[in-house]
């Protein structure tokens, strides 16, 4: 067998697309295992920006397959809006990407329904795709799964329940509920006929693939720090991004997962609310977001940045039993005179090395740093270790012996070539 899970460790926004890509053409099956279209993977094809939602990234490779499991929730119309995006860009997807039968669908009304929960007294920051209600739905067991929506007679029967229970939260914004109700069932005869070649059984192709000695990479749509149980909860997405969702999300045996990859950025980025111990409110903050195009791919958001936090990655590492790692965005930190690194936690007069758990400390911690110096030299176009500057080497050395994990790439770009192998015999597979 050969299994190699990739994942973020930081609050996402890591370069997970990138890293994919890079590392998709030795893989012959790319699987997506949690989250929904509220992930946004940027990537270079045909030398231009590429977004996807909710497609594996391997798509782009034309042999391989792609898999999104049980354990994303799917929008029929963004799932068939990224097949007309692929189609457009003559890239096949017939008998090549797969939609698990298992897997929970979102609906107009959750859409609606996060919007309206996201005004309340917490506020998430949510991309209002409605994930987080669908994900609802699912752990309260009225969820509609594909296999469901595809018989059209089940289908309307659940819905009719789904409306019946949701109706007091929609109506009280006015929604009428009968003519929510005819719109779905309208977009629902034409979505069912086109979801319909798409959707398997894909535990059992996954379970095929691991038999035949097949290359398997299973991707994560958001960090570890959104992870609903070992996350910065409640600013959290609504399943389970670390290497354990994969056992849950695609149906794999846990013993079957060989390698996993973690993907971290130089520097620490969020979207949306919720702690952030490093965050910086100064003219580094905002040269961070601009030299790296802090943007969200999926809403345009600007990021949120600030200094590398080695508290949260070393939570990251044990957590997901990462044993190897990507630094994504070196070359983002080139003009900095001095480059901190949050090495610790202080609150109330105590330190914390390990992450906590209290969302007191998580907001009001002050961060403890340790300060290296900065390089001026331009490190594009590098592709060796050895010839990049020394404060820059100093810096991954450092950061390796702090999150206890080796750096095996480190990417400067989002160009699959703007990528420096720091050990030339790891195997991926």
């Amino acid at each position: 067998m050969s299994t190699l899970v990739i994942l973020g460790t930081q609050w996402g926004d890591e370069g997970k697309g990138k890293v994919v890509h890079y590392l998709a053409e030795q893989a012959d099956y790319v699987v997506r295992y949690q989250g929904g279209n509220n992930a946004g993977h940027t990537l270079i094809y045909e030398n231009a920006p590429f977004v996807l939602h909710l497609i594996p990234s391997g798509v782009l490779f034309q042999k391989k397959y792609c898999v999104i499991s049980n354990g994303v929730v799917i929008d029929p119309i963004a799932f068939k809006e990224e097949i007309s995006i692929l189609t457009s860009k003559r890239i096949p997807t017939k008998n090549r990407v797969f939609i698990s039968e298992l897997a929970h669908v979102i609906l107009p009304y959750h859409k609606i329904i996060d919007g309206i929960l996201e005004e309340g007294n917490v506020k998430i920051g949510t991309t209002k795709k409605g994930i987080g209600p669908a994900y609802s739905d699912k752990v309260k067991r009225i969820g509609i799964r594909l296999v469901d929506y595809l018989e059209n007679d089940v289908f309307i029967d659940l819905l009719e329940k789904n409306l019946i229970e949701k109706a007091p939260i929609l109506e009280s914004r006015k929604i009428n509920v009968n003519s929510l109700k005819h719109k779905i069932l309208e977009e629902h005869a034409e979505l069912s006929k086109f979801l319909e070649p798409f959707v398997k059984n894909t535990h059992l192709i996954i379970e095929k693939a691991i038999s035949e000695n097949k290359k398997i990479l299973f991707e994560s749509a958001q960090g570890t720090l959104l992870d609903l149980d070992f996350g910065t909860y409640p600013f959290v997405t609504s399943s389970n991004p670390i290497s354990g969702g994969v056992c849950t999300g695609a149906g794999i045996d846990p013993k079957k997962i060989d390698n996993i990859l973690g993907v971290v950025k130089a520097y620490t980025t969020r979207v949306g609310e919720g702690p952030f111990t490093t965050e910086l409110f100064d003219d580094i903050g905002n040269f961070l977001r601009e030299k790296g195009s802090e943007y969200g791919a999926t809403t345009g958001r600007p990021r949120r940045c600030g200094w590398f936090d080695a508290v949260l990655v070393r939570h990251s590492v044990k957590i997901n039993g990462i044993n190897h790692v990507i630094l994504t965005k070196l070359d983002c930190m080139k003009g900095l005179d001095k480059i901190k690194i949050c090495v610790a936690y202080k609150y109330d007069n105590k330190i914390y090395t390990e992450f906590p758990a209290s969302r007191t400390i998580q907001k009001y911690a002050k961060p403890v740093y340790e300060e290296l110096p900065g390089f001026k030299t331009e490190i594009k176009g590098i592709n060796n270790f050895n010839d990049l500057p020394i404060n820059a080497k100093k810096y991954v050395k450092r950061l390796e012996q702090l999150i206890n994990a080796p750096i095996d790439l480190i990417s400067l770009g989002r160009k699959r070539n703007e990528t420096i192998k720091v050990k030339d015999n790891t195997e991926w597979f």
